[in-house]
């Protein structure tokens, strides 16, 4: 992909909170793509019991999937995991335009850490490019994963994060879609 095409690419590219089947579909075969034909992985380590206890996003080009993430909520901070890109679409650009959804979700939930589990090979990607700091801590070792970094993001939370204060309407919202009246207004 040369400069032009990812340029016109940049313009097209957008995060989706997963609100719908078909949409999970959608991040279970960029996992499936990425996790297990790209890195060999097994079925139960790309899909796993924690999808159902998740936000998940999906990144589409126009209306092709092309990477997922899912995020999982903690007292204090979330996680982000299971981020994948297709190799067409694994550049800087793509990467930094669709985790401002991301960080912006997240911290509209109050939140002001995101922390991963990076492998090594990709600890440079998380802090380069996102902003990720490496956490002083030994790396977590297991026998199904490969060693992985821990790593977290400061966020900021704005001052219209969804707290107990909020408005009841704004509570009963879909996810990621707070601003958007639904039945209640």
């Amino acid at each position: 992909m040369d400069a032009s095409q990812l340029q016109i690419m940049h313009n097209r590219v957008r995060a989706e909170v997963v609100t719908t089947q078909e949409q999970l579909l959608h991040a279970f075969l960029i996992r499936s793509i990425c996790f297990m034909e790209g890195e060999g992985l097994k079925t139960k380590q790309a899909i796993d019991g924690n999808d159902f206890q998740a936000t998940h996003f999906v990144f589409y080009d126009l209306e092709e999937p092309i990477g997922a993430t899912r995020i999982r909520w903690f007292q204090d901070f979330a996680k982000i995991e299971r981020t994948a890109f297709r190799p067409a679409y694994r550049s800087p650009k793509v990467l930094k335009r669709l985790s401002v959804d991301v960080f912006a979700h997240v911290a509209r939930k109050g939140y002001d850490k995101l922390i991963t589990h990076a492998g090594p090979n990709f600890v440079p990607v998380w802090r380069r490019f996102l902003g990720f700091e490496v956490v002083d801590k030994p790396a977590l070792i297991s026998p199904e994963y490969e060693d992985c970094i821990e790593m977290i993001k400061r966020l900021d939370v704005p001052s219209n994060a969804i707290t107990m204060e909020s408005d009841i309407s704004t509570l009963y919202r879909v996810e990621g879609a707070w601003d958007q009246p639904t039945w209640l207004g």
